[in-house]
């Protein structure tokens, strides 16, 4: 049956359901990154393992939704088909350096929301203009422009991290502004890391199409790598999905998108205080709580 059954169809019930259920909250992050379901390929008929392109909205815990990258594709053609599932209207939507394309900018404002986009050198030209404006002014310590600061210093899990985040309006002259559109503030996220006693440093330059402080944007950075640790990583380890070996027909995407669905029901059901793994057990062995995830109640 799930072999059978179309994945754009099954993901736009799946979707219904869930917002249904759970309503998003205003103006939160909504994150868009993709992951490669590794053991879905099959030597036999030559087909490649595919890969889904998901939204999650970082504050409510919910798989917005999902996309199958075509084989022939990437996720640059894939992001503007889930953009145009979702309701994102109100929320910032934030893309890694590979979704940085003023189609998917274009598509995101027309959305009714904002966009937080990574920008390296697939995007040279705005990229170098970002580095050297923020250059510039660094070394007369910003007295020439309004700029926004936010620092934070974290210390776990074998390592202490500085972040310091930045964000000013978008010089009139930055090269290749005009492509962009509602292109406002322009931001740098700066980590200096000490894991073992060896630092590393690592420096992001972003594009933002909403007047935020550093501290949001600070905040949209970080909830940006939310769906690497609470979905993407949360898919392998509750539910073993790059171990899984379905395969035939649609059966691999429509196994995928489910799996994200009760993974978002999983995570908004707050009376059991277990972990992801003992939650869908509970869920297999008592009925009653078994409803309580189903209908979010």
């Amino acid at each position: 049956m799930f072999a059978a059954l179309r994945p754009a169809e099954f993901e736009k019930c799946l979707v219904s359901w869930i917002t249904a259920l759970h309503e998003l909250t205003a103006g939160q992050v909504v994150a868009i990154d993709g992951k490669t379901l590794r053991h879905s390929f099959d030597t036999a008929t030559g087909k490649s393992a595919i890969h889904m392109v998901s939204a999650w909205a970082t504050a409510n815990h919910i798989s917005l939704g999902q996309v199958v990258v075509d084989a022939k594709s990437n996720e640059i053609t894939a992001i503007p088909k889930l953009l145009q599932l979702l309701e994102i209207s109100g929320s910032v939507v934030t893309i890694d350096a590979m979704g940085c394309q003023t189609a998917i900018a274009e598509a995101i404002v027309d959305g009714g929301a904002d966009y937080v986009l990574a920008v390296k050198d697939n995007q040279p030209t705005l990229h170098a203009g970002i580095a050297a404006h923020f250059l510039d002014h660094m070394e007369d310590d910003f007295a020439r422009i309004k700029v926004s600061q936010h620092e934070t210093t974290e210390r776990g899990h074998g390592r202490d991290e500085h972040r310091m985040y930045l964000v000013c309006d978008a010089p009139a002259d930055l090269p290749d502004i005009a492509r962009w559109k509602k292109l406002k503030r322009i931001g740098i996220a700066v980590s200096e890391t000490v894991r073992d006693g060896k630092p590393t440093d690592d420096v992001r330059y972003y594009i933002l199409s909403r007047k935020m402080s550093a501290r949001s944007f600070g905040a949209a950075v970080r909830g940006h790598w939310g769906i690497d640790n609470r979905l993407h990583w949360q898919l392998d380890v509750t539910f073993g999905e790059d171990q899984c070996r379905i395969r035939k027909g649609n059966a691999d995407a429509n196994f995928s998108i489910l799996r994200r669905t009760a993974l978002s029901l999983l995570k908004n059901e707050m009376t059991a205080k277990v972990g992801m793994k003992n939650k869908r057990l509970t869920a297999a062995w008592n009925q009653d709580y078994l409803e309580k995830v189903l209908l979010g109640s």
